[in-house]
């Protein structure tokens, strides 16, 4: 009778890597504050959170923190799993919110200015908090779409909801306004406090970042330009 033959178990693909090989293979980025929703299956998320959960509960090991016996930390690892892909990270997991659009019925043309919108984002280089506020200036014309005013910061909250970085973020934001409502001109401020300077580094907590992009209108209209920032109260 032939010896028996080992068997080595059977390796399964972890779900972080049958996502990463379904987007490699539409030739798509996946950088820090890309969405990748397009590229999951039902039930990746819940596969994905039970992956980082035991990934993040090694971190902790190797901080040497006894996650046995200690009732802090004892589910600090499926808490973090949980808080990265169903939160603060939540816009790159799941696609963009619902926002309906209307004609511009009545062909508004003047300036309009959103904010400020509360944003929390995080630094894709230290995953420390970005927490800010942004301000929205729209030059509608008369084939413009116009969006519920709750539906600016449904949209702020799901871009900033990935790692990245302040200069990017807008941009973005920038690029989605620019699609759903097709104005004449845009302009988005964000000013905001970066805890990767305010905990870590300089530890400075009286540093902040602000910044700009102008689109259409605004870029080219110097009054224009003049007139949305001169109406943004930013000390308040």
């Amino acid at each position: 009778m032939d010896p028996p033959v080992s068997r080595e178990p059977v390796s399964q693909e972890t779900a972080s890597a049958r996502v990463r090989r379904r987007i490699v293979a539409a030739r798509k980025r996946f950088n820090a504050n890309d969405n990748i929703s397009a590229f999951l299956e039902p039930g990746d998320l819940e596969a994905l959170l039970d992956e980082v959960e035991a990934k993040f509960k090694g971190v902790l090991e190797s901080l040497v923190i006894d996650t046995d016996t200690d009732h802090n930390t004892q589910e600090t690892a499926r808490r973090v799993a949980k808080m990265y892909l169903t939160e603060v990270f939540r816009g790159r997991y799941v696609g963009a919110p619902p926002v309906t659009e209307f004609p511009n019925a009545e062909l508004l043309n003047e300036l309009m200015i959103v904010g400020p919108i509360t944003v929390r984002s995080a630094c894709s280089h230290h995953f420390c908090p970005i927490i800010g506020r942004l301000w929205i200036g729209l030059m509608p014309n008369e084939h413009s779409n116009l969006i519920g005013l709750s539906k600016y910061s449904r949209l702020a909250e799901w871009v900033m909801s990935r790692p990245q970085i302040q200069e990017e973020a807008i941009t973005q934001l920038a690029n989605v306004l620019m699609d759903k409502v097709r104005p004449d001109g845009l302009a988005v401020v964000m000013e905001a406090d970066h805890f990767c300077m305010h905990w870590r580094g300089v530890k400075d907590d009286q540093t902040k970042m602000l910044n700009s992009v102008m689109r259409g209108s605004f870029l080219k209209d110097h009054t224009l330009r003049s007139e949305f920032l001169s109406l943004l109260n930013l000390k308040s």
